[in-house]
């Protein structure tokens, strides 16, 4: 997919940021573990969805978001609960809870799916996110591919720590696992994918660009090549997660 053009941008964009955008849509358009490229583009277009969708709207004023009539605004590619994993992520993240997890996997979207479907759904927020905070046009999405998705599942990754199981951070990886965090350097924030090891490629490389690559993270001299230094990202970061909610 062509690089999408940020002239009209009102600041000068990086480069590294145009690139990780670009081979981002260039990955999202292939089979992925659980989902084909075609259904991981329809994840896409739902997180544009849910931003305008009027049914989240009102269910985010509801005291209970599991017992609210109604009917997204969708574009009918996917499943009823994919559809409604990707608006609840987008507008209601701060009470999704484990036993809805798990009442999808029992409904049919299953663990997986939903790990490398909330993969998706993050990455194209915040690229998307992006591109409204400089006032601009949103990317267009890529045109799928074919292709089967391989259904690799990490035989280590367990349950214990969050609400979907995720790899160790530490022992015997095998080829498909390698790469995924700097040896012996893993966080929480960084195993939250890793029972679809390419998902937590796939927003690594975004992530690295936005904000910084993971084996920088303990390094906190203030010159990391940004045009603010370490201590004034922190504070972004640290305000942005709190106004999130973010468990980290």
């Amino acid at each position: 997919m062509d690089t999408f053009n940020y002239t009209t941008s009102p600041y000068a964009v990086r480069p590294d940021l145009k690139q990780a955008y670009s081979s981002y849509w260039d990955d999202l358009a292939r089979a992925g573990s659980w989902w084909t490229g075609a259904e991981r583009v329809a994840i896409a277009q739902e997180v544009r969805n849910a931003t305008a969708c009027t049914y989240c709207a009102l269910r985010k004023q509801a005291l209970s978001p599991y017992h609210f009539p109604g009917n997204h605004d969708h574009s009918g590619s996917l499943s009823e609960l994919a559809i409604d994993a990707v608006h609840r992520i987008i507008t209601d993240q701060d009470r999704i809870t484990q036993a809805w997890i798990d009442s999808n996997a029992d409904g049919g979207l299953s663990e997986e799916q939903y790990v490398e479907l909330l993969g998706v759904t993050v990455t194209v927020f915040s690229i998307d996110e992006f591109n409204r905070a400089l006032g601009l046009p949103l990317e267009p999405l890529p045109q799928p591919l074919p292709g089967a998705p391989d259904q690799y599942r990490p035989a280590r990754a367990v349950r214990g720590t969050g609400f979907v199981s995720m790899l160790p951070n530490k022992g015997k990886f095998t080829e498909r696992e390698k790469g995924l965090w700097p040896k012996n350097r893993s966080a929480n924030v960084l195993r939250a994918l890793s029972l679809v090891p390419d998902a937590v490629r796939d927003w690594s490389k975004v992530a690295a660009a936005q904000y910084l690559p993971a084996e920088l993270l303990i390094q906190f001299k203030p010159d990391v090549g940004r045009s603010i230094n370490r201590m004034q990202i922190e504070i972004i970061a640290g305000r942005v997660s709190s106004i999130n909610e973010c468990f980290y």
